[in-house]
Formats: structure tokens, sequence, C-alpha cells
């Protein structure tokens, strides 16, 4: 049995009481309650880092986990603790807490102490700046605070020396390692690798969710080439080292890794590490690490035929992305070539200036909504939510009229939303909410004196607006068109009514609108709807700025929202009745895309995807024939002609309709089975009924 699968088994057995960070947190809020706030916050992370007990598993090689936080703190502390923690207020993802990719290259570089001592001499710099000192100086207690906890998982290593069960070649490895790390910088691939992951287990002590890993295959690879050519490592050893990290990924976090992807010189950057990766991801077969690789024009057929065996075991990794279509996206928004070119992705799919701007966040927007304001003139027949008033259904005479109400819809439903976002974040004061842990590992945090979400950052703040349905939308735009205006067997006002019943009594114009031309056969009568979609959303939303001044991109993924989306959502014109799930983001509504992979392809590479600085999501299902020899040529070729013709991004499932039923009648047959959702992977039978029957209903293409 290998390493990772004896950690697996270790890791599965939780410690005894809970966990519990708010309570680490206090022990240093209450160690100096008079504590200005900024020097309050370096407190609770210091105490965080230094005060739980680091454990080291039998079967670890690469040290950190995040058991050290279970205590078995009774009551009343543990709920006083909880309750003054709560006091000090914390950012959320909609505030830029997580969802974050660290300056990783430059931390390896310049080790930890050698970020302690780049602070010292920010420290001089800016002397006569109160603020900036404070800053700096809760930035630096953090730094030591994470110092002592390195330090403490070499002495837990050698404190197992000699126990049952445990290694003393692989203890004496942690040890040295972490000891290594604790006076300078990374020498060597499995120091570099231990110092990452040290920092990713921090970061998940904080509480932050989907700290995201960046291009990993990039700023390792130079540890890894030493290495090699030093006779130091094998790609066998390496893929080990990379086992023992991503194992304990396990169903826990949306830590996105990117691999792949070109220079500033337009050149494919993967290497022999980017292969080690999708091996160790493939190899530990569990959600959690949310591969993702960055295509260019001339990626090795080896490496996206590599990626392709991996997502044929079913679990959907790597995510594939074109490289063309993202950068030009980003170039849109003025960022210096050489960061635009180290883009990675955190969360599911979302584009990122890694270790360059404050943290992601993002938000829903319903865009088949809009259908029931304009039908009920301006009032939700639903919820009795309200929208503009532009008068009677009944009064429109042309689609063009139609379409012009309702793009006056949608710009009423974008002021607002980019309202509700500047709203949540203006109410919350930076000088209070300062992050500086967070902060070393930005640039130029440090070196300016400010916190990350207080100009920090070289680039500002963005965010992205998750846009739903536009296979929903598409397709009822198109169903209008042909069933109303062209064949005109329904009148605005029979198709409301049919609407607001929920097609019952009306289903004989619900097997109308059915008929009408859907999104995902390459058919434009549709498909120009689509086209519309991206360009018109895309142009509301980029005209906002977020409260620093950053671009505010517009998404097409859903991340499972359109089950939800669609449960609060009247009937639409598509035929969908209510409650039903939207289309899910970029995908043809399922079951409709009925001509097959190429005709799919046809239709999803119309709308201009560099208008989608974001990202997109296009799920596709194919039958696990598909990815044997012989046939996965051929599905190689389907991706790589996607990518030409502009699509941004796929991601597939391989799993069969059979197994997904089977799955469900009898889950505990497939307690291991993983299943590719919408930007991340799961265990299938953990998921909610709706998110299995959505992924079950995704056309299976053979």
């Amino acid at each position: 049995m290998k390493l990772f699968e004896n950690l697996r088994k270790e890791l599965a057995i939780l410690p005894p009481g809970k966990r519990a960070s708010f309570y680490f947190r206090y022990l240093g809020y209450s160690a100096d309650p008079a504590a200005p706030i900024t020097a309050a916050r370096a407190n609770a992370i210091f105490s965080l880092f230094t005060e739980p007990e680091p454990r080291v598993y039998p079967h670890e090689i690469i040290a950190g986990n995040e058991f050290c936080l279970w205590t078995e703190a009774e009551e009343p502390l543990f709920s006083y603790a909880k309750s003054i923690t709560k006091q000090y207020g914390e950012r959320d993802f909609l505030t830029n807490l997580d969802h974050y990719t660290p300056n990783y290259e430059h931390t390896l570089a310049v080790g930890v102490p050698g970020l302690i001592k780049e602070i010292e001499l920010s420290l001089e710099k800016h002397k006569s700046d109160p603020e900036k000192v404070e800053t700096l100086e809760a930035m630096k207690r953090t730094l030591e605070g994470f110092l002592q906890m390195i330090s403490r998982y070499a002495a837990a290593a050698e404190a197992h020396k000699g126990e049952a069960g445990y290694d003393d070649e692989r203890l004496d490895f942690i040890a040295k390692n972490c000891k290594a790390l604790a006076v300078g910088a990374p020498q060597s691939f499995a120091e570099a690798l231990q110092l990452v992951w040290l920092c990713y287990t921090a970061f998940i002590l904080e509480d932050r969710y989907a700290m995201a890993f960046g291009r990993m295959d990039q700023y390792l690879y130079p540890f890894y080439e030493k290495d090699v050519k030093a006779g130091l490592l094998t790609k066998e050893r390496a893929v080990e080292l990379l086992e023992n990290c991503f194992i304990k990924l396990e169903n826990k976090d949306v830590a996105n890794i990117c691999i792949g992807g070109m220079n500033v010189n337009e050149k494919c950057q993967v290497n022999e590490l980017s292969f080690c990766i999708l091996d160790a991801v493939r190899n530990c077969a569990v959600p959690g690490p949310n591969l993702s690789a960055r295509i260019t024009p001339d990626t090795p057929d080896e490496f996206l035929d590599a990626c392709l065996k991996s997502i044929g075991t079913g679990i959907g990794y790597p995510a594939l992305m074109n490289d063309c279509v993202n950068i030009a996206a980003l170039k849109r928004y003025g960022y210096a070539d050489e960061d635009v070119y180290n883009y990675s992705m955190v969360g599911c799919i979302e584009n990122f200036m890694s270790g360059k701007q404050p943290p992601w966040s993002d938000g829903r927007f319903d865009t088949p909504k809009f259908f029931d304001y304009l039908f009920n003139n301006g009032v939700s027949a639903v919820n009795g939510s309200v929208g503009p008033a532009l008068g009677d259904i009944s009064e429109i005479k042309t689609m063009d009229e139609f379409m012009d109400r309702f793009e006056k819809q949608l710009k009423h439903g974008a002021d607002t939303y980019i309202a509700w976002f500047n709203n949540s974040n203006n109410n919350l004061n930076p000088k209070y909410y300062k992050q500086p842990f967070l902060s070393c590992f930005c640039y130029d945090c440090i070196g300016r004196g400010l916190d990350i979400n207080d100009g920090g950052s070289i680039y500002p703040s963005v965010h992205g607006v998750a846009l739903m349905g536009v296979g929903t939308t598409s397709d009822s735009l198109a169903a209008i068109e042909k069933v109303v205006f062209i064949d005109k067997e329904a009148t605005l006002s029979e198709l409301r009514d049919a609407l607001n019943s929920n097609f019952e009594g009306y289903e004989e114009l619900r097997a109308k609108l059915l008929a009408a031309p859907k999104y995902g056969n390459n058919d434009n009568f549709v498909d120009k709807y689509a086209v519309w979609f991206v360009d018109y959303l895309s142009s509301l939303f980029t005209r906002y700025k977020t409260h620093d001044g950053g671009g505010i991109y517009v998404a097409i993924a859903a991340n499972t929202n359109n089950i939800y989306a669609g449960a609060v959502i009247n009937a639409t014109p598509d035929g969908r009745k209510r409650g039903e799930p939207l289309s899910d983001a970029a995908s043809p509504t399922y079951g409709k895309d009925t001509c097959g992979a190429t005709g799919t392809v046809n239709s999803v590479t119309k709308p201009d995807y560099i208008k989608v600085a974001s990202g997109t999501v296009v799920n596709q299902k194919f039958s696990p024939s598909m990815f044997k020899d012989g046939k996965r040529e051929k599905l190689l070729a389907l991706v790589k002609t996607y990518f030409k013709k502009g699509g941004q991004e796929m991601q597939i499932n391989a799993t069969s309709r059979e197994v997904l039923i089977d799955a469900m009648a009898h889950p505990e047959k497939y307690q291991n089975l993983v299943v590719r959702v919408s930007g991340f992977s799961a265990f299938y039978v953990t998921l909610r009924k709706g998110i299995q029957l959505d992924i079950l209903e995704r056309t299976q293409q053979s």
C-alpha cells in the first residue's frame, strides 16, 4: 500500500474534541485585551500558530494538517471564547477574505526569514508613518508565529522517533526540512514543497477557504530540476511527495492547482513536473485538489492526452482552460504582461493575478428571473419582488420591442446588483479588518506598508458576476421569437398566463415552446441570443468598478447555483417549469443539445469569451469508452478544435449514466465514486439529490 493510502486512513480518524480555531484566537486576544485592533488581530494569529500542538502522522512526509485545531476545552470557556472572538468580527467571501493565490514564487525565493527582513527594512523606510508601522509590526508578529509553528513541526516529528508505527527515516526527513525553513529559504524540492504546504496549512488554520496553489509546476520546477540533475530526486519520489500533500485535501477544500500555460513569449511551459502533479492528483483520486490545465496552441498532444487519461478515470480533473482566450480577456484590464501570463485560477475557474491583488469575490445574477418582471409589469408572480414597471406585455408588437424591454429590466437588475455589492463593501472599515498574515504573501504590501485590502497590493480587487442561465435565456428568447412573432401560435399575454400557471392547462403551448430551436445544436436562430447574452451583459457590468477601482468581471459559471436559482424563479418561455434548474453555467440546457458533441462545440464557441474575464464552465459528459485508445484521439482533436474556435473552458465527466443511476440506488457500493460537478469534483453519493440528478441529466456524448 502506498504512503498516501495509509495516510488517508490515518486522517479519517478525527482527534477528540472539536475543531475550534476561534478558541486559539481567543487566547491571543485575551493576552492583551487593550491592544489596538491591528495588533490584536496579529496577537490572535500568533496564538493560532503557536498554541495548538502540531500533529505528525505516521505516514506523513510533508508535514502540516488542520487537526492541531481540535481542542477539548470545556464549557463555559468554549462558548465564552467564541463570543469574544466574534466581537472582533471578520471579513467574509464578499469582502475579500479568501479565494486567493499567494505569491509563492517570491516566498520560495527569500523564505520566511527573508520576508521578516523585508518587513524590517520597510519599517525603517516608513518609521515616520504610525499606521504603516502598526501594519508592518502586525505582519512581522504573524510571521514570527509562523516560524515558531514550522519549528514546532520539526520538534513534533523528532518527538515520535522510536515510537511504534512511525518510521524514523520519515521523521528525520520532516524535521530536517522544517529546521531548514526556520532559518532560511528552501534549497531543495522537498523543502520548497514543505514551505508551500505549511503556508497553505496556516491559511486553513485562519479559516480561509479556496486558497489556491497557483502555477505549482512553474515555481517549484527550478527546485525539481536542480535536485533531479544532482541525483537527489526522481520523478517517482516527487510524485510521492505531492501525493502526501494532495491526499489531505480530500473533500475539504476547492484548492485550485494550475499547470501548463504559456510564458510572455507565448511558448508552452509544460514540463516534467506538470506531469508529476497530474499523476499525483490522478493517483489520489479524491475531490479537493481542483486541478486546472492551461492549454496553449503548442501544448504537446502528450500532455493533453495525459489530461484526458486522468479525466477518463472518472475524477473529472483537470479542467481544461484556453490560455489564448483567458490572456486576451485579462489584457483588457491593463495588467502588466508579465502578470497576465502568470495568471492562475482561484476557487473553481476564476482567473486571478497571482499574488498581486486582493482575494477574489463573486455573486450570482439570475438572468432568467427578469422574464418574470417583464411579463408581469414589474412585479414577480412568484414572490412579489419588484422590477421596473414598463407596461403591459400586450403592448409589445415585435421581437425588437421585446428585447428593448428585456434589456431595460436587465440594466435595472445590474444596477441593483452593483448597489448591493458596493454597500456590502463600503459598510466595512478596512482599517479595522486588516489581514496581517495574508498581506505578507501579496506584492507589494510589505514594501508599501499597507494591508492587502487597503492599498497594499499593486492591483485593486476585482469582483465576478456569475451570469446564470445562458441556455435557459437563449432558448426562451428563441421560443418567443418562433412561437409568438413568427408562427403567431400564441400571444405574449397567453404566454404570460401560461408561465404564471406553471403551464397547467397550457400543455399544448408548452409543447410548442419545447419544440422551438435550442442552444447547443449549431442553429444560428437560437445561438444569436447566446452571443447577445455575453455581449449585452458584459457591457452592463464592465461599466462599474469595485470600491478600490478594480474591474467588475463577468463569469458564466454556476457552481450548482443553477439548481438553487431555478428553485426560486418562475416558469420560463423555453418550456421550463417553475422550480426546475436553470441551464448550467455556459453549457446548453441538458438534454436539449441533440446534435452531438460537434453541434455543441459549434454553438458554445459563437459568443465572444474575451469579454468574460472571470471564466466560463462548459460541462460535457462522454461515455467511458471515449477515453480508450483509438477513441481518445478523437476527443483530443475535439478539445483542440473547441479551443481553436474560441471556447474558453471545458470540463468532462466520464462516468456512465448506468453507474450514476446505480450509485443513487446503492450508495454503499460507490463511496469512492468521484464526479465532476461544476467547477469542482465531489464524491457522488455525498451530493444532494438535486445535484445528483443535475449531473445525471447531462447529455452523454459518445
